[in-house]
């Protein structure tokens, strides 16, 4: 077998702080498709900088094989020192000679190499800062997010570049979908060590759930053990000295083992404050049309948003996603056309790039707008540091400013002040940026079990799967559709015309939503009548239903009720559990009968 291209041994790193590494190690072998998965703040970023040669550990060894060449991909490149991308990309080739391939691949990219970089866009600083790692073809590549502002096809193309690459790759990504069709294994960084599993991401997160219970249960045996010496110590045995001294030395060696052992990351508390209810109409877009010069970036899109949708944006960079988002949500106004908003909303929006956060304001000023040491959330207050704690930050970084913050910790940052402001629209443009794996699960649990409507701008597929029950797609030209499901319906139903390799067609299922697709594969020439018939009148009856849950909801929270009359409260919390079970029942039946109609109008 031939010895690894690059290892890390024994690694120990500090930073002023607890250490971030203790003995840690890392071992990249030729071709191989590694991906770091761990908690923001982990050390995943870290790593990829120690295995590059950028930073020292404090101990340890890095080796790698002589004439082995290494290309790192940064979470921020910097091109301010460069004229144009290509005399960036060109910089990165100097030692191999070959500048051609720096022009061929900001091609591939769709960069011609004189676009000045004060002016680009995050995706094109990435997509510029790819072909600069990607172009000398070296033995190791280090991606650190490179998925990040990347529109669908750029990381699906990537996707196979990577693929059919015969370098060692190095992953740190938020896109699950992107680390299970990549990486064949996983290195998990927790609690300053490096645990590796031979298998790619998509089999990560069971096997992490064993380890944690596997340490869970050895802690509580250890506990068992340590009180049963105790006990047998201070019974006040004294014969046999000798062996009670050594009895003794054993159990302040276990007292000192279970002191050590370091728990797994603390889980962030995430909810969203909701506001009163909002009509049943939330927007209402007739005919819009957005064009800047010659550029049209919405032409006659018509859609109508309902109390509940969760509706997804997909387009490629540059294509207005984010200019439609400001015309559904009322920010900008048409050319032509009109927008309607329904009554009683209250709408909260997350940007992008995190515009709003100032750099020299510091973390506790940013959640409190300045006025004072509380947050007030769904109308309590709270300190800010207790708050503060929910979202996984430090105490002490309360008056850390915010140009000191990772990208993972400005994202946090944005979603604990969105979520303090009752809302009961959500408007999220880019939310999965740069957050963990974890805080991206819960995230979607909390979209989830939201009851008002959500708007998001988003490139991550397995996160528009779980969370949009329909999808917006850039068509080209200004043209815009609507496709009812995930991303994954909207593939089945578009047929071949975006390539996704991580999907068959004929298997898939959105997560969270049993759709039958027998209609979609065996075509119909018109709705029968009684598909007709069900059509027309489910809509008033999950609207009913909405309202006896809601009603429900209102008897369950009478002050007092359960000690008043226990058996009403019981029989409310059943008719509430058959209501909600009855209503996804029929809103499924909708969306199916509504997914087999726009098939029919469309043969």
């Amino acid at each position: 077998m031939a010895p690894p291209l690059l290892t890390l041994s024994n690694i120990d790193l500090t930073f002023g702080g607890p250490p971030l590494f203790v003995g840690a190690g890392l071992s990249i072998s030729a071709g191989e498709k590694v991906c770091l998965a761990g908690r923001n703040g982990s050390g995943k970023s870290t790593l990829m900088k120690l295995a590059a040669g950028l930073i020292e550990p404090d101990r340890g060894v890095r080796f790698l094989q002589p004439g082995q060449t290494i290309r790192y991909l940064s979470q921020e490149p910097d091109l301010s020192n460069f004229q144009t991308t290509g005399d960036y990309v060109a910089d990165g080739l100097a030692s191999t000679g070959d500048l051609r391939a720096g022009q061929r691949a900001l091609e591939r990219l769709g960069l011609s190499g004189q676009e000045e970089p004060r002016y680009l866009s995050g995706g094109e600083i990435r997509r510029a800062a790819l072909a600069r790692t990607l172009a000398p073809t070296p033995d190791i590549l280090l991606l650190d997010e490179p998925t990040n502002h990347l529109d669908l096809k750029v990381i699906e193309w990537l996707e196979e570049e990577l693929r059919k690459s015969s370098s060692a790759v190095v992953l740190v990504s938020h896109d699950r979908r992107f680390l299970e069709n990549i990486s064949k294994a996983t290195i998990w960084i927790d609690r300053g060590c490096c645990r590796r599993h031979e298998k790619g991401f998509g089999h990560f997160e069971t096997w992490r759930d064993q380890q944690l219970e596997d340490e869970e249960m050895l802690r509580h045996k250890l506990d068992r053990k340590i009180v049963r010496e105790t006990r047998w110590l201070n019974r006040g045995v004294t014969a046999r000295r000798k062996r009670n001294m050594g009895r003794l030395r054993a159990l302040m060696k276990l007292r000192e083992e279970r002191k050590n052992q370091r728990r797994s990351a603390e889980t962030i508390e995430m909810a969203a404050v909701e506001s009163r209810r909002s009509g049943k109409r939330v927007i209402e877009a007739n005919n819009i049309s957005k064009a800047f010069g010659e550029n049209v970036i919405v032409s006659d899109f018509s859609i109508q948003i309902q109390r509940g949708d969760r509706v997804g944006l997909v387009g490629p960079n540059g294509a207005g996603k984010t200019t439609l988002l400001s015309l559904l949500s009322g920010k900008d106004k048409p050319d032509k056309g009109m927008v309607t908003l329904g009554t009683n909303l209250d709408l909260v929006s997350l940007d992008q790039r995190r515009e709003s956060l100032s750099n020299n304001t510091c973390l506790a000023d940013v959640l409190t707008g300045k006025s004072g040491d509380s947050v007030i959330v769904g109308g309590q207050q709270k300190h800010v540091i207790s708050y503060m704690k929910d979202f996984l930050f430090l105490p002490e970084q309360a008056r850390t400013p915010v140009s000191a913050l990772s990208g993972g910790e400005r994202g946090r940052l944005m979603l604990a002040r969105a979520f303090t402001l009752a809302s009961n629209v959500l408007v999220l443009d880019e939310p999965t940026n740069d957050l963990d794996l974890e805080t991206l699960d819960l995230l979607q649990e909390l979209l989830a079990d939201y009851s008002g409507t959500v708007i998001v701008v988003s490139h991550d597929r397995d996160f528009l799967d779980r969370v949009a029950t329909s999808i917006i797609v850039a068509e080209g030209n200004g043209k815009w559709i609507n496709y009812a499901g995930g991303y994954s319906d909207m593939l089945v139903q578009r047929g071949n015309k975006i390539k996704d390799p991580s999907v068959k067609a004929t298997k898939t299922k959105t997560v969270g939503t049993k759709l039958d697709y027998k209609a979609a594969k065996r075509p119909k020439n018109k709705l029968s009548y009684k598909e007709k018939h069900a059509l027309e009148r489910l809509p008033a009856e999950i609207e009913k239903l909405q309202v006896d849950i809601e009603n429900h909801h209102d008897t369950l929270q009478q002050h007092d009720l359960f000690n008043r009359d226990p058996f009403r409260f019981e029989a409310a919390a059943k008719d509430l559990e058959v209501a909600k079970a009855r209503l996804a029942e029929m809103e499924e039946r909708w969306l199916e009968l509504e997914i087999q109609r726009d098939q029919i109008e469309k043969r």
